[in-house]
């Protein structure tokens, strides 16, 4: 069905008027005329009858002028939505405790007037997240593609902040008592990060935190959420896992967990940022430049070898200790 001639329809039947419609859609009465024709032809019924006045509906018409009405709106909440600027910035993140959203919120606090949506696509694997960028369903996910040579095409990819890790343990863990750790304290330890899935780009800085600096990342069983991970590190005298620092994550308070800096160097994950760049949300820039503004790792820091560099250059740094 034409929506175009169901604007026309709806606007004639509103006036009255042919040559009212025409004027309101900045054509001519003839084309206004045709494309009502066309209708009444697919709708296989009359819809207006001519006057002296003009047009007036026939009980189809009056039968068929509120669905009309509800698809030339629908039409334009559509056209609307994929307008920059009309719609709410939409952004996926990790999950709703993760550094991604606390660090998105912070930055909604201060621009309050900024229209937002929190998005979490559960999708592991990058790729699929910049096509969901790339189609536009999200305006822009936090997430890394490895090799950016393989970003669909106008999806750019810029450093967003870095997020140092934690070893966070039980009080009974023999680390409870630091203040900081250095990754050298952290071999032998049993560090439990489960459900590390294939093809995620932080299945990749496991593999290569763990060759580095010779720790063991345990990534056995299921992952059954945050919950029975506490409760697993409160009761274990021997199991630890990694946060990011900026992380906001809640349990009982007679869980007792620490929550340890690991420093010299820290270690640091790279948050990247992927959005379309063609025709951006307004509301992007805004915070892309508010992201500028973050605080680096603590100096040394080490990255993985596909860290982009902080000046959102998109250009590659190795996997070395920045002082």
């Amino acid at each position: 069905m034409d929506t175009e001639a169901v604007r026309s329809f709806v606007l004639a039947a509103e006036f009255g008027q042919l040559q009212h419609a025409a004027d309101e859609l900045g054509v001519t009465q003839q084309a206004v005329s045709k494309r009502i024709a066309a209708l009444e032809r697919e709708l296989e019924a009359r819809l207006f009858t001519r006057t002296a006045r003009g047009v007036d509906l026939t009980h189809d018409g009056q039968a068929f002028l509120p669905h009309a009405r509800s698809i030339v709106a629908g039409v334009d909440r559509a056209a609307a939505a994929l307008r920059p600027g009309a719609r709410p910035l939409r952004i996926d993140v990790l999950g709703l405790r993760s550094a991604q959203a606390v660090v998105l919120h912070d930055y909604w606090r201060s621009h309050p007037e900024i229209e937002l949506d929190v998005v979490t696509l559960r999708v592991n694997d990058p790729r699929v997240a910049a096509a969901a960028v790339q189609t536009g369903e999200v305006d822009a996910t936090f997430r890394s593609v490895l090799d950016p040579a393989t970003l669909p095409r106008d999806v750019r990819m810029v450093h967003a902040f870095d997020s140092p890790l934690e070893l966070l343990v039980g009080p009974r863990h023999p680390l409870a008592a630091a203040s900081s750790l250095t990754p050298a304290e952290l071999r032998k330890q049993r560090i439990w990060v489960p459900g590390i899935a294939r093809e995620s780009e932080w299945a990749d800085f496991y593999d290569q935190l763990a060759t580095t600096f010779d720790l063991r990342i345990d990534a056995a069983g299921p992952n059954f959420g945050n919950e029975v991970l506490f409760e697993t590190l409160a009761d274990s005298a021997d199991v630890a896992t990694l946060i990011g620092a900026r992380d906001r994550y809640l349990w009982p308070a007679h869980h007792d967990l620490r929550r340890i800096p690991i420093l010299n160097p820290a270690l640091a994950y790279p948050l990247s940022l992927m959005y379309l760049g063609t025709n951006p949300h307004p509301a992007l820039r805004d915070f892309l430049s508010h992201l500028a503004t973050l605080a680096p790792a603590p100096a040394p820091s080490w990255h993985p070898t596909w860290a982009t560099t902080p000046s959102h250059s998109g250009r590659k740094q190795p996997a070395t200790w920045d002082t």
